[in-house]
This record gives C-alpha cells, structure tokens and sequence, in this order.
C-alpha cells in the first residue's frame, strides 16, 4: 500500500495573510485567492491526471494548527485514507480527528513524534 504520495499543501501562520497573499502576488507571481496558491502539475507521464500543490498562509492567532505550537503545518496527498488511518492507528500514530469528506476529497489530521500536526488528504479524482 501507498503512503504519501506527494505533498498537498504547505500552510503556515503570519501576521497579516491577505497582505502576504498581495506581497507574493505582485513580487513573485502567485496567483492568489483567499486560499493562498495553487501550484498544478501532472500526476503521471501521460497526462491524464492532473494535481495541485497548495501554499496557504493562515492568520498568527490560527488554531487550527493546535495542538501543535509550530508556525506550519504540512499537507500529505494520501491515495487511501481509510486503509492508512487503520494502518496508523496499529502503529500507535495519534490520529487527531475522525476522518472529514468535503468538496476537496478526505482530509485526517495526526501528530508525528515531535508533536507537530499533519494534515493527510486523499484528493477526489
């Protein structure tokens, strides 16, 4: 079974997140929205399957990274989140949440050894 399979996101807190999302706009050429920026690129060599790499800063005083105290949470793309919690939880990995269906696909979030969140994502196809 496959694991991670790439990263989804890279989120991480600032002071002010619109005026960051406008810095990176105009002096590296993000195309921003509220979300942050989206980075697309091809899952595999014929193409047919497309992908995206999320930059999403968040406000200082988020707590959605919590309980972590780290400045940044990583996004994992996962291919099976159900087969993978299971798996975790046998190794003794903390799972966080149960896992949470949107429109972007399943989402998971656990801590690693050092205390930081995780965020798993098995995107809909």
């Amino acid at each position: 079974m496959k694991r991670v399979t790439g990263i989804g996101g890279i989120f991480f807190k600032c002071k002010d997140p619109g005026k960051l999302r406008d810095w990176y706009k105009t002096h590296l050429g993000f195309d921003t929205s509220p979300y942050g920026a989206k980075f697309e690129w091809q899952q595999d060599a014929a193409a047919t399957k497309q992908g995206y790499t999320l930059w999403s800063p968040f406000q200082d005083n988020t707590q959605y990274f919590e309980p972590s105290a780290a400045d940044f949470m990583i996004n994992y793309r996962v291919e099976n989140l159900e087969a993978l919690v299971a798996v975790l939880q046998k190794e003794g990995v903390t799972v966080l949440d149960k896992i949470e269906a949107s429109e972007y696909g399943k989402f998971v979030h656990i801590l690693d050894i050092e205390g930081n969140k995780i965020e798993l994502w098995e995107p809909n196809e």
